[in-house]
């Protein structure tokens, strides 16, 4: 029987793919057998990647394209035979004590699902060491949710919650992450680490993402308990745009004094959170990218759940 099945949905080009797989290849596996389960949603793997075959465990199932990441997870799960389930997203370099880190972290009192800290890579930009950062924000101890990207669990813990959320455009690792939790605790360790290859390196870019990754805050909501501790990203990036609309009109209704403290109101957010993000990064970057990180951020997440907001109202009209 295998031990531990990795599940990696993919879409797209294999560069970063196959130096995940050539990660998993570097594991120390103490003995452990392995399998690797990709879900594409290309038309066809690539001869680099069916070459991956001849030194690794792999099956490559192909999938709907434009289905939820999600489904691609829980169709991987259906091909896999192991007790454990460690699922990647496909632009992660695990560290060589990853898995084994992982197996004794589940040996934790209470634990039920694991993860492993962030790393930035060589030569990062000042974008990837603020992400790295906001990833690392807790360490060595439970959290309430964890990111989808390294996830390892106990087949027998992920049939008990259902799966993943096919629902959810974005947002799914919250949902799925909060539903394990309700079953034991989720550990985020030190003690070993990944390179996220993919991570956000330029700030234009990272807003068109983060309005296609807010999409589905509000949805996430649905069907679940949220902490007090989340509802914060739900509703700070609404402020400094509300401000700043409240700053637009009350200047052009000639209420300069309501404009002037609108406009005060609308940094406040934006200053606050950067002060925190630069306790964060400490050294590793300036406060002014501390700051353009939430002038981006903010708007992005803003535009993206209002626009999953309509698309709620829009559906639910039609049905």
């Amino acid at each position: 029987m295998t031990d531990i099945s990795f599940i990696i949905p993919h879409k797209g080009r294999d560069d970063m793919l196959l130096q995940t797989l050539a990660s998993i290849q570097a594991l120390e596996l103490n003995g452990n057998t392995i399998e690797v389960i990709v879900v594409s949603q290309n038309t066809e793997a690539s001869d680099a990647l069916q070459a991956m075959k001849a030194t690794l465990p792999l099956e490559i199932v192909f999938s709907q394209d434009g289905q939820t990441i999600s489904k691609s997870r829980n169709l991987g799960v259906s091909h896999a035979k192991g007790r454990f389930l460690a699922f990647l997203d496909a632009d992660i370099d695990l560290a060589p004590n990853w898995l084994l880190t992982m197996l004794t972290t589940l040996q934790r009192e209470g634990i039920v699902l694991a993860s492993a800290m962030q790393v930035n890579s060589a030569f990062a930009p000042p974008l990837e060491r603020i992400r790295t950062a906001l990833s690392n924000a807790h360490l060595d101890t439970t959290v309430t949710f964890l990111p989808g990207r390294n996830l390892f669990l106990k087949r027998e813990t992920f049939d008990a919650v259902g799966g993943f959320p096919e629902h959810l455009i974005t947002c799914e690792d919250y949902y799925f992450t909060e539903r394990v939790a309700q079953l034991g605790g989720l550990y985020y360790t030190s003690e070993t680490h990944y390179v996220h290859i993919g991570e956000d390196k330029a700030f234009r870019p990272m807003f068109k993402k983060e309005i296609w990754r807010g999409q589905s805050n509000l949805a996430s909501i649905k069907g679940r308990k949220i902490p007090l501790s989340e509802w914060p990203s739900f509703f700070v990036p609404l402020m400094p745009c509300a401000f700043a609309i409240l700053t637009i009109g009350s200047a052009v209704m000639g209420s300069f004094s309501m404009a002037a403290i609108a406009l005060l109101m609308t940094f406040v957010p934006i200053l606050v959170y950067a002060i925190r993000l630069k306790w964060l990064v400490r050294e590793e970057t300036t406060l002014w990218h501390c700051i353009y990180f939430y002038i981006a951020y903010f708007p992005a997440r803003a535009i993206g759940t209002i626009n999953g907001l309509w698309s709620e109202i829009s559906t639910s009209s039609h049905n």
